[in-house]
Formats: structure tokens, C-alpha cells, sequence
């Protein structure tokens, strides 16, 4: 009985809780937008290292297109929209001939096609080898998924191709112990990863009952989600991400190759890897010392989950970096590609936009007279006063639901107290 009164009865939060709730959501928006405010359309930026994208399902079913955050707001709003996250090397496509008769409000003049862009079964509203839309309407819980650092599409983890999904680098507390995925597909173009050391890769799950070494803590702290996108390849002559996924993500068939040493067996090259990590900057001795067009290491499908250095530990002489291009797969050497670098990138431009409020608060009152500052702090404390009042009216037992705080009366006076003398100072 009691248990079924506590369920009628009104969740309740304190103001800090709620203010906090308000700067998490956006903080996690502008992480994701990049720290775009949606006010001009991208396209002007050319194809951009990484963005915020979207589907209109509306005016693009086949799932052929992306539009910005700006255009998604301005010439899609009330469509059917599929979030993408972020996309790597992509250029608004909003108007374009794949619009048909609809133009864009914020960038009318495009090109016909933007040739660059690549597109998966994400933009149709589908993710995984399963090919199900998230969140998933048949589905009785949401799973989890996590994102190829390669191709950009999104897996469960029991679609991986493991027997289980706790074969995921976990620690005791169920965080990721990686920096990035590889799904099974893109294993096999990446495949040369296997020639390097153990420090590139992720540490084993940790079991609940045992602690995570101090070595590995080094190599995994401070990891952040699965993360990262692909592009598409048209020329049959190299093996292209993405065309390898959509044959068969989750298969684990291997492909004789040329056996390789252990991971970590290798001091030699241990030590140029830690030299590599350290310049990441072109090289001309390769750090693994052998041909990586002619050699054909491991090409087992299997997902990879990779630790924090990976990328800073990839070889970077010009025989390496040669094969990365015919590959498609240059990307892997650009800082900026990374999500850490996105999020990065999206905090400094929110602390400087808060900045820059500030400043203009701060301007503002510099600039008053003083008549003008003594009626918006006289306006403020009245204000305070009527929401002391409007508290003290109620019984202190209970809470205020919000149906008390929307009564016509509430607060009105000091609100229109604070207004007028806003006006006041307008009129000086």
C-alpha cells in the first residue's frame, strides 16, 4: 500500500540537481554537435575532417544523403530524422540533385552530387550485422553498441562474432578498456596491426573479483567509447572497408598468410614502437621493417579492440604510409580524426563561448550608469523577495509540484518588477 501511495507521488529535484541535469545535456550536445550551434550550413567548409550528420528519411528514404546540423534544424525540421553521430570527410549534401525539387534554405548554391561522401545502411536508419534500426522498436531492451573506428557502423556486442560478449575488454565495473573497435570486416585491411607489439592493444577483461594491474591501467586510463567512421572505396583493386563489411561482419574464417611473431615477443621492434609513439611524425626506417604490400599477415576476421596509443604507434615511413592510401585507410594517421580530438576541439569552443558570455554580461553592466545598475539589482531583489514569499506560502513538509509553480500568480509580480526596470534602463 505503501509502496503503491509512493508511486503517485510527484518526483521531486532541487534546483542544483536540475541545474546540473541542464549543463550535463549540454555538455553531451555540444560534445556530439562538435560545438556547433546550427546557425549556418557546413557546406561552405568543404568536406570537413569530422561533423555532426543526418538523414532525412523524409526527403531521402533510400538513405543516399546527409544534411548538417543547421539544415537538419532549418530545412528538415518536422521530418523524419536519423541521428548519425559523426561522420569523417563529409560535406553537406541538403539541396542537392539527391533532394529532387527541394532546395536548401541555408546554402542554396551546391554542387549536383558531393562525389567524396560515403554512406552506409546507418543513414537508412540501420546499424549492425543485423541490420536493425536503434533504438529497435521489436526489441523488449536496448542493447548497447559500439562503433568501428573504420567502417563507422555500429554493432551489438553479441553480433561481434565472439561466443559471448564478455570476451569485450571490460574492467570490474563494466567501463571499456579500449580506445577503439575494429569490427571483424575491417580486421581484414588492418590486419598489418597484428605485427605490432602487445602495448597497442587493449588489456584483457578484468574479472569482478580481481583488479586491474598498474601496467595495464597505464595502457588503458583515461579511454573513452568505441568510436570512429570509414569511408567508402570504388576501386576493386585494394580491399575497401566498408565493401568488406557488408559481406560478412560477424565471420571468423581465416586467410592463410605468412606466419608472424607474437605479439610482444619482438624487443627490437618494442623499442622503435616506443620511439614511433614518441616523434608520430614521418619516418624514413620502418618501425616494423617489412613490406606490408607484399606481406600478408594474419587475416583472420576477428574484431580488434586497441589501446589509447594505437594510433600514435603506427608506422609512418613511406612505404607504410603508401600502403595506407591504396588502403584507404590514411585516415588512421590524422590526430584530428579521432573522436577524442572531436570532443576535444568541442569543449574549447564551449568554454569560449561561455567566456564570451560572460564578457558581455560583464560589458554590459560596465557600460550602465548608475541609476541604470541600482534598478536591475532593486529589480532582482524584489524578485527574490516574491519567491521567498511564494515559498513560506506553502507547507514546508511537502513538496512543490510543478502544477504550484505554474499558477497564473506565481512570482508574477516580481517578474513584471524586474521586466519594467529592464525597460527603464533601455530607455536611457
Amino acid at each position: 500500500m505503501a509502496s503503491a501511495f509512493d508511486d503517485e507521488v510527484e518526483q521531486t529535484v532541487s534546483i542544483d540537481e536540475y541545474l546540473k541535469d541542464v549543463e550535463e545535456q549540454e555538455l553531451e550536445a555540444d560534445l556530439v554537435l562538435g560545438g556547433d550551434e546550427g546557425k549556418e550550413c557546413t557546406y561552405n567548409n568543404g568536406y570537413m575532417k569530422r561533423q555532426a550528420i543526418f538523414s532525412c528519411l523524409t526527403c531521402t528514404p533510400e538513405g543516399n544523403a546527409g544534411v548538417c546540423t543547421a539544415c537538419s534544424l532549418s530545412c528538415h525540421d518536422g521530418h523524419e530524422i536519423v541521428e548519425l553521430w559523426t561522420k569523417r570527410n563529409f560535406r553537406c549534401d541538403c539541396g542537392n540533385s539527391k533532394f529532387g525539387e527541394f532546395f536548401c534554405k541555408l546554402s542554396p548554391n551546391k554542387d549536383v552530387e558531393n562525389i567524396e561522401n560515403s554512406y552506409n545502411h546507418n543513414f537508412k536508419g540501420l546499424y549492425c550485422t543485423c541490420g536493425r534500426p536503434f533504438p529497435d522498436p521489436d526489441a523488449e531492451e536496448q542493447l548497447e553498441m559500439i562503433q568501428c573506428c573504420v567502417c563507422e557502423d555500429w554493432f551489438h556486442e553479441d553480433h561481434l562474432g565472439f561466443g559471448s560478449s564478455d570476451e569485450v575488454p571490460r574492467d570490474e565495473e563494466g567501463e571499456p578498456l579500449y580506445e577503439d573497435f575494429i569490427c571483424g570486416a575491417c580486421s581484414a585491411v588492418c590486419s598489418f596491426l597484428r605485427l605490432y607489439p602487445q602495448a597497442i592493444w587493449a588489456a584483457e577483461r578484468q574479472p569482478a573479483a580481481t583488479g586491474t594491474s598498474s601496467k595495464d591501467k597505464n595502457v588503458v586510463e583515461d579511454t573513452h567509447s568505441a568510436c570512429g567512421s570509414g569511408k567508402l572505396e570504388n576501386d576493386v583493386s585494394h580491399i575497401s572497408p566498408e565493401k568488406d563489411c557488408a559481406k560478412d561482419n560477424a565471420g571468423s574464417e581465416s586467410v592463410p598468410s605468412q606466419e608472424v611473431l607474437p605479439l610482444g615477443e619482438n624487443p627490437e621492434k618494442d623499442m622503435e614502437l616506443k620511439q614511433c609513439t614518441a616523434d608520430a611524425i614521418p619516418r624514413t626506417t620502418c618501425v616494423l621493417g617489412v613490406d606490408l604490400v607484399v606481406t600478408s599477415p594474419n587475416l583472420e576476421r576477428k574484431a580488434m579492440f586497441l589501446s589509447k596509443i594505437w594510433r600514435d604507434a603506427l608506422c609512418r615511413c613511406e612505404r607504410c604510409s603508401d600502403y595506407y592510401r591504396e588502403k584507404g585507410i590514411s585516415f588512421l594517421l590524422d590526430k584530428e580524426d579521432t573522436i577524442a580530438e572531436y570532443e576535444k576541439m568541442a569543449k574549447q569552443k564551449r568554454e569560449e563561448k561561455m567566456e564570451q558570455q560572460v564578457g558581455a554580461e560583464l560589458s554590459l553592466l560596465d557600460n550602465l550608469g548608475h541609476v541604470e545598475k541600482m534598478e536591475i539589482l532593486n529589480g532582482i531583489a524584489d524578485m527574490r523577495d516574491e519567491i521567498h514569499s511564494f515559498l513560506e506560502s506553502f507547507d514546508s513538509s511537502k513538496p512543490i509540484t510543478s502544477a504550484d509553480v505554474h499558477q497564473p500568480l506565481m512570482l508574477k509580480s516580481g517578474f513584471q518588477k524586474l521586466q519594467e526596470r529592464f525597460s527603464m534602463v533601455e530607455l536611457f
